[in-house]
């Protein structure tokens, strides 16, 4: 028999647990099976790919219908970087790496002012961007022009610039991957891969573009599979104590939340089991993790983030101060959306279009 305390204490646990996971799903709305698991309690979040997006209109309506889910404002996310990593594709938007070739400050912001407004309008609050990796690594199958470039000075201060607008604008920044994926040889969404470099070497260049994120500011910073041997042989950094707490937020001084890199992503995903993953992910300082596609996985995490609480008083307290950190975003950005239809026809419009069209066409080619 559940006495009222321990079932209100369980209640609360739970509630804490769901709100650790920022979900993804398939389909073109919100299926029913997400909508039944989460009558009781809410998630940080969503986060919407290509294969949720068919068209303007349903994307707005599919954002209303995840606002609703929510008994929270909910961080409604997407990736749109620009270049080839984004999910909304009317705008040719150029990569990043054009902006950093331009290295002109004003065009970084005409460029992702024009990106942020789009998703505005279709009811986003949170952009995974800007990509603050240092493309270090000519052999890097993953970051390349997705980065501004291969200068940290260059890196660093288009990133600012680019947090700087998206707040202005009320749209959520994330600073990614830390501690830098711009210098891996592989894949992390397919390897775990090493970046075999001195903590001296790392922190004259990866670092520089996110402690200028820090000093921005930064709402969300994206922690990444990457293994780095100089801080910590054993962990890629999402579950390194040694990089999130001692590193970043210790000697770094971030405040904000923590992010996870997809938690289904092959770095980690069979390489450790999934308790094992959110263990040691808690305890060096995740916040919030990325659970992108397998409702069966997301479940999983949900009870393991319980029974953590229940087994262990560090995770108990680790849970709360995760939960002010999402109540701080919360109340920094997140306030209701839209209810009616924006005016849907800005997004791809010809000023947007144009404004990539210039840029492409100086800054391809540039070294």
């Amino acid at each position: 028999m559940i006495v009222v305390g321990e079932y209100t204490k369980l209640a609360q646990r739970k509630k804490k647990a769901m709100s650790r996971l920022l979900l993804g799903f398939h389909g073109l709305l919100p299926p029913q099976e997400l909508s039944t698991w989460l009558k009781d309690y809410s998630p940080a979040g969503f986060i919407l790919f290509g294969r949720n997006v068919e068209g303007l209109e349903q994307v707005w309506e599919c954002n209303q219908k995840l606002y609703a889910l929510s008994k929270e404002p909910p961080i409604l996310s997407v990736d749109q970087e620009g270049g080839r990593v984004r999910r909304i594709k009317d705008t040719n938007w150029p990569p990043m790496r054009h902006l950093g070739n331009l290295d002109n400050l004003d065009w970084t912001e005409n460029i992702i002012r024009g990106i942020n407004q789009e998703i505005l309008d279709l009811g986003f609050n949170a952009n995974w961007a800007p990509c603050a990796d240092v493309d270090s690594n000519p052999d890097n199958p993953v970051i390349g022009d997705r980065s501004f470039g291969r200068s940290p000075a260059i890196c660093a201060k288009h990133v600012e610039k680019s947090i700087e607008v998206m707040h202005s604008m009320n749209m959520i920044a994330c600073a990614k991957h830390f501690p830098g994926h711009g210098d891996t040889d592989l894949d992390s969404h397919l390897d775990l891969p090493t970046v075999q470099k001195s903590q001296r070497d790392i922190e004259s260049c990866e670092l520089i573009p996110f402690q200028r994120s820090i000093d921005a500011g930064v709402a969300v910073i994206m922690t990444a599979h990457v293994i780095f041997p100089d801080f910590d042989e054993e962990n890629p950094a999402t579950m390194s104590k040694r990089i999130l707490t001692e590193e970043l937020r210790g000697r770094m001084g971030y405040k904000g939340l923590i992010v996870s890199d997809d938690m289904e992503m092959k770095a980690v995903r069979g390489r450790y089991p999934l308790e094992v993953q959110l263990d040691r992910s808690v305890r060096a300082g995740v916040d919030l993790f990325l659970m992108c596609s397998e409702m069966e996985l997301q479940e999983e995490a949900f009870e393991i983030l319980v029974r953590l609480q229940e087994d262990d008083a560090e995770h108990e307290r680790l849970a709360d101060d995760s939960a002010l950190r999402l109540a701080a975003l919360r109340g920094r950005f997140l306030h209701s959306i839209p209810s009616e239809k924006p005016f849907l026809d800005r997004i791809g419009c010809e000023q947007y279009q144009q404004m990539a069209a210039w840029v492409r066409q100086r800054a391809e080619g540039m070294s």
